[in-house]
Formats: structure tokens, sequence, C-alpha cells
């Protein structure tokens, strides 16, 4: 059996891709330019699909990256399908999947549009998106969803403490992040109201101080799309800033391919991984596989070093955590939709992916099926209705000894966990 921990071999090298511009050039940390972009055929025969990682390089060892990827060039699978010819991305109009093509895939057409009236989604990221409310606002508005601002008390946006004024600095590199997951909460739960909670910086000190604050102003969906590598204090921060019961918490399993990371291994949240989503003449209309793109990129999954197993999670091969336990769409080359003005090369529009993208889904998904019962954990629900979930079952994200850590298979599975959503039954309690 085989995990990671914060020295391990797959730890070290995602903490390498993530920080080794730092000794070529600080001039990256203040810009806001990301590492070089990866690449992945949408289907054969057509213009790869290139893109970049959404956030600026963490500021000092130890804290959190992002997990979104923002597309630069090529073709989409949402441009294949509409038959729009390959080319770098097109600031002027969308490319990537919108609101109803994720509520088709996920069975949730109907859900959306009549429930998350009155339930508030969190949004928790590092430091501040001047145009967080504004960009969701033309989201929004060429989707046809209902307004969300501050003025009609849809949209809130608070610091770590709560203020709405002392706000943390701006920063162009997680904008991009912030404006993916707003737009995500915006097209799988439009009726509801959504909070954006900003640390003041990337540690995890500060990110489970924005996830308490969260907790604090009355959200019961709390969605982070950030991670990085264990350590024997993950325990500690379980405790102090993820056992919220009756809250659905939300993390993003990581973009580095095979490997444990954290928060996603806490054993009080729902950790997400991530898919390609592709359209297909099946029943359903979509079809899944694991999202893998090399083997440094694609979704995480693994077997934690140090949380300890949550009794609801039943697979035998690992003895503590296991990373994921439900997934949603993820791979770039079958993006999403994302307005975004203040983030690097921001100028509109974007298709994006990572589980940055599927996290807020999910969180999303728990808002549209209902308030958490006072003293559960909603990361249980999932276990007790697989049969309300679409079950993937092809693809790896690398290779581990133990291979449902990595392979996906008939049942639960580490990239995908027990599936993607079809409906509403698997998120309720």
């Amino acid at each position: 059996m085989r995990t990671t921990s914060p020295n391990s071999p797959t730890s070290r090298l995602r903490w390498h891709r993530v920080a080794s511009a730092v000794t070529a050039t600080a001039a990256l940390l203040l810009t806001g330019l990301t590492t070089a972009a990866h690449a992945q055929a949408a289907d054969p025969g057509t213009a790869k699909v290139t893109w970049t990682r959404s956030c600026a390089l963490p500021r000092h060892q130890g804290e959190m990256a992002c997990n979104a990827l923002r597309v630069t060039g090529g073709r989409t699978a949402f441009q294949q399908q509409h038959g729009i010819s390959a080319k770098a991305a097109d600031a002027s109009s969308p490319s990537g999947y919108g609101p109803s093509d994720l509520r088709s895939a996920y069975g949730l057409t109907s859900a959306a549009a009549s429930n998350g009236s009155g339930r508030t989604i969190a949004i928790v990221d590092a430091y501040d998106d001047p145009n967080a409310e504004s960009d969701l606002a033309a989201y929004r508005s060429q989707y046809g969803l209902p307004a969300c601002t501050t003025a009609n008390g849809c949209f809130k946006k608070v610091s770590q403490t709560g203020s709405t004024t002392a706000l943390p600095t701006p920063d162009s590199g997680w904008a991009g992040e912030i404006s993916l997951d707003l737009d995500m909460a915006s097209a799988v739960c439009p009726n509801c109201h959504i909070t954006l909670v900003e640390a003041k910086s990337a540690s995890m000190a500060n990110l489970g101080t924005a996830v308490n604050e969260a907790v604090a102003l009355g959200a019961k969906y709390v969605s982070n799309s950030y991670g990085g590598g264990e350590s024997s204090s993950d325990a500690s921060y379980d405790s102090a800033y993820f056992n919220h019961p009756g809250v659905a918490i939300t993390v993003s399993a990581g973009d580095a391919g095979y490997g444990a990371e954290y928060p996603a291994a806490s054993k009080y949240v729902t950790a997400v991984g991530g898919t390609s989503l592709s359209p297909s003449s099946t029943t359903r209309g979509w079809t899944e596989s694991v999202w893998r793109t090399s083997s440094t990129e694609g979704t995480g999954s693994g077997c934690s070093a140090y949380d300890a197993k949550p009794t609801w999670q039943t697979d035998t091969g690992c003895a503590k955590r296991m990373i994921a336990d439900v997934s949603a769409v993820a791979d770039p080359a079958t993006g999403v939709s994302v307005y975004d003005t203040y983030g690097a090369d921001g100028q509109g529009w974007a298709t994006y992916g990572g589980t940055s993208a599927s996290a807020p889904i999910i969180a999303s998904v728990y808002a549209l099926a209902g308030t958490p019962s006072t003293g559960s954990y909603p990361a249980k629900f999932p276990y007790a209705k697989t049969t309300a979930l679409n079950d993937v079952t092809s693809g790896s994200n690398g290779s581990c000894t133990t291979s449902y850590f990595c392979t996906a298979r008939t049942g639960y599975d580490g990239p995908t966990g027990l599936g993607t959503p079809e409906g509403l039954g698997a998120f309720t309690g």
C-alpha cells in the first residue's frame, strides 16, 4: 500500500511544480504569472487544449495552492460540441460548459429551477478580488440567472474576520480562482445566496479561519478549492477548522495527479475529485472518465498518511482517510466558462478546469439538496445512497501499488470516489 507524505516523491514533485520558479525569479510572485502550460488533445486531429495555472505561486513555504487551470488555446469540448473552430480563448464569448450543460450532466435541471432559495453557499479563497461582484454579475447576466448583488442581499464579500471593508490585499492570481468558484456556485444553484470569504493569505491558518468565519456567518455549504502537502499537523487543523457538524464542507482533491493532499484528507470534509465530461449518445447524454493529463497533472487521490478514516468509509486497502468521496468535471479540455477581468490576463470570458471547478459544483449540489440536519456530517451522505450517483469506471490518474487508489473501477475508487451527481439523492441526509 502506498501513501503520500510531505516527504514522499509525489509530494515533493507537487511542491516542486508549485515552488520551483520561486528561486528563478521573485518577480513571478508580484505579477501573478503562472507556471508553464500543459496540454491535452481534446480529441484526435484537433488543436491541443493548452492552459496555465490560475493562481500566482505561493508567496511563502507551506502556503496552499489553488486548483484552478485557465485554458489559453486549443479547442475545448464545448467548442467541438457546437462546431466552433479551434482558436485561442476568445474573451468576448463563452467557450466552455455553461449552467445548462452542468445541470443536464448531473440531473439537476428541475432542482436548480426550484431549490436553493434562502440557502447560502460560502466560497473560501485567499486574497481579494476587487472585481468579484461585477464579474459575477456579467456571468449571471450572460446565462439569464437572477441578479446576485450586495444591493439585493444575495452576494456578500467579507474578510476572514467578517469585515466588509478591511479586505485582504488584491491578488490577480487568486482572482481567477474566485471567479471560477463564484460562477460554479451560480451555475448549479442560481437561487442560492453567496458569501465570499477572503483570507488574508494562503496559509492554512488564515484559510481555516475563513472557514470558521463562513460557518459563523450562517453558511451551511462551504467550498474550498485549494490544497497542499500533508503534514503531522493536519489532525489539529481538522479540529480547529473543519469539524462543523451540520455543515457540508467540500474540498478539491488537487490537480497534481495521484497523491493525497490536505485539507481534502480531512475526515470532516467531502473530498471532490475530477473527471473529463463529454457529450455522448447514451441515455444520460454524457460520459465521464478520470481526469488525467500527464503524470503530474490530473485529479488528486490517495491514502492519507495522517488523517483517521471516517467511520462511513469502508474501502479496505487504506487504513486511514481515502481521497476522494465524489467527483465532478475538472478537465480543462472539457472545462467550464468563467467571466473574469481581474485575474492574470483576465479580459472577460475564459474556460477553466481543475478540481477548483468540481468542489463548488458539489457544494452547490448539497445546497440544492437541503439543509443538513444538526449534528450530521454531510460527507457521509453519498455513502448511504450510492445508487444515486453516476459511477465512473474508466481512467486513472497515475501509478500505484493498490490499484483502486489511482484507477477507476466499478464502485468506489480514489480518483472519482463513489461517482458524480445524478440528481440530489446522494446529497441528502
